[in-house]
């Protein structure tokens, strides 16, 4: 019914789905153990390692809809771990910051989030988290390039 590459396509399609959903859960299950869901966690973490953030920005660096990000600003606001400031020379941007509490608590979590991928992901040797790195670009760029 199908040739050899379209089935090899196939399995590789169901392969990576699979994989990627495994890693997915068991990532999640370390974010909400320090009490947040993923979306509020990649918006603090992407604070914390990138700092201040235009609102605007915020959602295509995290690839979450625009829509969301203002629910998700106001919720780690109430938390304490962000705080909005508006742009000294553009009224039109508002930038999100990290507060000195989530600072702390991130310096507390991020440690142990990334030694839960580090444990997650162990199923793979150096060399080959490398060469899986190196194909996936390889195959998310051509992906992307396809009209």
């Amino acid at each position: 019914m199908f040739n050899e590459n379209q089935e090899r396509s196939l399995k590789l399609f169901v392969v990576l789905t699979r994989a990627l959903e495994a890693i997915k859960k068991k990532v999640e299950i370390d974010i909400r153990s320090h009490g947040l869901n993923p979306t509020e966690f990649a918006v603090i973490e992407l604070l914390y390692n990138k700092g201040d953030q235009p609102v605007q920005k915020i959602g295509e660096k995290v690839l979450i809809a625009s829509s969301s990000i203002t629910y998700v600003v106001d919720k780690l606001e109430k938390r304490g771990f962000t705080e909005r400031r508006p742009c000294p020379s553009d009224r039109r941007i508002t930038y999100v910051t990290l507060t000195e509490a989530g600072k702390t608590f991130m310096d507390e979590s991020f440690p142990c989030h990334v030694e839960a991928i580090e444990n997650i992901m162990e199923g793979l040797s150096a060399s080959e988290k490398d060469e899986v790195i190196q194909l996936l670009k390889k195959l998310g760029g051509h992906a992307k390039n396809l009209s």
